[in-house]
């Protein structure tokens, strides 16, 4: 066999294996980003949880994750279906 046929077969066994790994995921990809999203969403409610009054025992080790996460929290707070910001101190809206 030649180099090229070689080359050309292992391109095609790639594709093949992309393809079959997409068709095999396609189903979980909302479930996974949903998932994800609903972790993601819970962490924001940890961090920012001491702002809105709401004991947290982690705040000591949250609170240098603010400044991080402040580009993400309009997002978070509607998404929480809340039309204005929770934090009296901080206008996003």
């Amino acid at each position: 066999m030649s180099d090229s046929r070689r080359e050309r077969l292992r391109h095609w066994l790639a594709q093949l294996r992309h393809y079959s790994e997409e068709v095999y995921a396609a189903p979980y990809r909302g479930a996974v980003a949903r998932a994800r999203r609903d972790e993601d969403d819970l962490f924001m409610l940890l961090v920012f949880s001491e702002l809105m009054g709401v004991p947290n025992p982690a705040a000591y080790y949250t609170l240098e994750l603010q400044p991080l996460l402040l580009e993400r929290f309009h997002d978070w707070h509607r998404r929480m279906g809340m039309e204005r910001s929770p934090l009296d101190h901080f206008r996003c809206c």
